[in-house]
């Protein structure tokens, strides 16, 4: 039998079903291998008129789940035209929700005219899709409810923008379900975990601080205690600095661009945290800098080690790591300076037995956090 002549009988089959079956669970079955035909059959014009029809009557069929097969089946479908989409999102709660949480047939304004609806299950299933607007998420964080702020704040499909992220901070910044969601998107603007320092509490100040860039001023504050706060680590937040130039500078000027310093941002695999800080020290631009350590034999490194005015028994660290970073063509990826960092920190600690206490300490405990991170990758890919 021809792929149409199927697609026909089957469409015919089911209609009739849809139309005369008492049932209202044999109607939703019929309703949902036809929609599975709109979706999937590639339809001719006419075909897809017809179509239309067929959707506009399950629409407004009596029946709840005849419905909601509609509602379910199409939800991801390019197909479902839009005026039946508005139609299923105004509908039950059972049939709006998928409609409301990833139909591409609803338009920013279909979207915003539901939050402005002030139904909070609805604002959240709205701020929960897998894309939503900076139009949309505007409005979320203006006039949404407490819930579907929350949702908007921990999706990073939800694009914010600047004002958006301040009328949030506004409206909820004292809100701790909020200020995590925040925290845990994949990135933040710099002055945005520069606002959230002063409102969350210590234990969410060490998750930002490890998850995002912080001005360099503020994090020599913070790494000193200097707002009796919890202190951070300045090695991760090199690793996060998208100025490095700037982060150095900063650090230098507060007198905490030490040695001791620099070393642990090398064994950490914060190779351009270290090329910066030999640099600032050594007085020269990066682009020669990085020449020096790079591309000029073994005597370049040697050469800005010494201007830098670092201490010698630091050299042969600072030699073993580079010449890892050569061995392993090393990209600086997340992945790639775990493996390096776990690498040269068994280096280290193997061979070279002139680093202070305290340093052997940090390594260590890295090590540690770095094996335990392993752990997890690993876990979390079986």
């Amino acid at each position: 039998m021809a792929i149409a002549a199927m697609r026909a009988k089957l469409t015919e089959s089911d209609i009739q079903r849809l139309a005369k079956d008492n049932d209202d669970d044999d109607r939703a079955i019929a309703a949902h291998k036809i929609c599975r035909v709109i979706d999937r059959a590639p339809l001719s014009r006419v075909e897809r008129q017809s179509a239309i029809e067929i959707m506009q009557v399950m629409a407004g069929d009596a029946a709840e789940l005849v419905r909601r097969a509609l509602a379910v089946t199409l939800q991801n479908s390019p197909h479902l035209p839009r005026e039946i989409a508005v139609k299923l999102a105004s509908d039950l709660d059972s049939i709006a929700m998928p409609i409301l949480s990833s139909s591409p047939a609803l338009t920013d304004d279909d979207l915003i005219d539901v939050v402005r609806s002030g139904v909070a299950v609805r604002q959240m299933a709205v701020a929960g899709r897998k894309k939503v607007s900076s139009k949309v998420v505007q409005v979320i964080a203006s006039e949404g409810r407490e819930p579907a702020v929350a949702v908007a704040a921990a999706n990073n499909g939800a694009v914010f923008s600047e004002d958006s992220f301040s009328i949030t901070l506004e409206r909820f910044g004292k809100n701790a379900k909020i200020t995590d969601g925040l925290i845990a998107r994949d990135s933040l603007p710099v002055h945005v975990a520069e606002k959230l320092v002063s409102l969350v509490s210590d234990e969410a100040l060490k998750r930002l601080a490890k998850r995002h860039e912080l001005p360099p001023q503020l994090a020599v504050e913070l790494a000193e205690g200097a707002r009796e706060r919890a202190t951070i680590d300045l090695v991760d937040q090199a690793g996060r600095a998208a100025d490095m130039q700037r982060f150095v500078q900063q650090l230098h000027l507060n007198g905490r661009l030490t040695p001791s310093l620099i070393v642990r941002g090398l064994c950490l695999g914060h190779v351009r945290f270290v090329e910066w800080s030999l640099a600032e020290l050594a007085g020269v631009p990066h682009a020669r800098a990085w020449l020096l350590v790079h591309d000029a034999g073994t005597l370049g490194l040697r050469a800005i080690f010494e201007r830098a005015g670092l201490p010698s028994r630091l050299y042969p660290v600072f030699r073993a790591g580079i010449d890892m970073v050569h061995e392993m063509d090393f990209d600086d990826g997340h992945l790639d300076r775990e493996r390096f960092a776990r690498r040269l920190i068994e280096r280290v600690l193997t061979r070279f037995q002139g680093l202070p206490k305290e340093e052997l300490d940090y390594l260590l405990a890295r090590l540690d956090n770095l094996s335990d991170s392993t752990k997890n990758m690993l876990a979390n890919a079986a």
